[in-house]
């Protein structure tokens, strides 16, 4: 029976585990990219308008709904870099399961739902970040773009949520400016 604890544990899940767990993906991400030696990194948690933001993370309005990882540059950038890269979230999410399995199994951590909501939400963003598809924007899934790149087919470093941000072209003229010398 679906009773008022079930909410609460419907809203705990939804609004402290799962962005959490997105979290511990975005770093796994994050964690790659500076590894190869990325420029203007950032992590940015929730979607909607910028609520606030501190060191390099920036969080927004729908803080519990998806994330993304953006930088601007790689100083190791080939194949091999970039599927560790696309991986690395769905790394960390096994991670922090095993992690927390083996503190639960040595009694360190006790069983509750907290820990079975945390298991679930990271198996849940660990599957889908790996399987291999297109979301409907167009920006393919972790798995997939990992796939792609290994198979050479693949040109950005972009996936559903890793975002490489374009440097602007320096030294262009204002577009405003263009006729005044006529």
């Amino acid at each position: 029976m679906f009773g008022f604890a079930d909410i609460i544990k419907f809203l705990i899940s939804f609004f402290v585990i799962l962005p959490i767990v997105t979290i511990i993906h975005l770093s796994g991400h994050i964690f790659f990219v500076t590894l190869f030696g990325a420029s203007e990194k950032k992590i940015v948690i929730g979607s909607g308008t910028k609520v606030f933001s501190f060191w390099n993370i920036e969080i927004r309005r729908y803080y519990f709904w998806n994330g993304a990882c953006e930088f601007k540059s790689l100083r190791h950038d080939n194949r091999v870099t970039n599927t560790f890269i696309y991986l690395g979230g769905a790394l960390f999410n096994l991670a922090g399961i095993c992690l927390v399995h083996v503190l639960i199994s040595q009694g360190i951590l006790e069983k509750s739902v907290f820990w079975y909501q945390f298991i679930y939400f990271s198996f849940y963003m660990l599957f889908f970040s790996l399987f291999p598809m297109y979301f409907s924007d167009g920006s393919p899934s972790d798995g997939k773009a990992a796939v792609l790149t290994l198979k050479k087919q693949h040109e950005k470093n972009i996936s559903d949520d890793i975002q490489f941000m374009k440097m602007e072209e320096q030294n262009k003229p204002d577009e405003r400016f263009k006729n005044d010398n006529k």
